[in-house]
């Protein structure tokens, strides 16, 4: 799977952080083998994600070209047209607790092994998560991938060391937000794998 960062090749830095985690959800589900269209194979540029809610009507002509942010709904649905895997929507009201959650995302993550794509409301900043751990205090954390990073990263250990991944406990999380995930549900994925 290849994490997509902003790129100097199209100046997103800034915004775009939606589009970057799709993209890398995408690569995921390449990588996976599960994409069933032969016309999706390659991680859809910006332009494409745009042109492909326009087509299905879920954005204005005029979107096609804007640097107007998409969020997890419009990675569903991107996801479903291009590739035909459907997604879980968790969502998590202001009023929730993303602990709450962990044992769905526990089971998603051993029956799948995906990259999940997490927004809100008031933390609008996507971002991918790669994982889940329970500590033996029933401490919750997840591996964030963050897709605002700029430019190319040089060596693995350098995504830890500018935290482009990294492990948050989910109470860091902004708690006046609600969030909206997107579980991709690969079919025929073998769990054992």
């Amino acid at each position: 799977m290849k994490v997509f960062g902003s790129s100097s090749t199209f100046a997103q830095n800034g915004w775009g952080c939606g589009y970057r985690t799709l993209q890398s959800i995408c690569s995921w589900i390449l990588h996976s083998g599960a994409a069933k269209t032969a016309t999706a194979n390659e991680v859809p540029n910006i332009p494409t994600i745009q042109q492909t809610l326009v087509e299905i009507k879920d954005k204005p002509e005029r979107f096609f070209g804007s640097r107007e942010w998409i969020g997890t709904l419009e990675a569903i649905y991107v996801i479903d047209t291009l590739y035909d895997v459907s997604c879980k929507v968790l969502h998590i009201a202001r009023s929730d607790t993303i602990a709450k959650h962990a044992d769905t995302l526990r089971d998603y993550f051993e029956q799948y092994g995906g990259l999940i794509m997490m927004g809100g409301d008031m933390d609008a900043a996507s971002k991918g998560i790669a994982g889940i751990h329970v500590s033996v205090d029933q401490d919750v954390y997840l591996l964030v991938v963050d897709p605002h990073y700029v430019g190319k990263i040089q060596t693995k250990e350098e995504l830890y060391t500018k935290q482009y991944v990294k492990w948050q406990k989910v109470e860091d999380f902004v708690d006046s937000s609600f969030y909206n995930l997107c579980l991709p549900m690969l079919k025929g994925r073998d769990p054992a794998a």
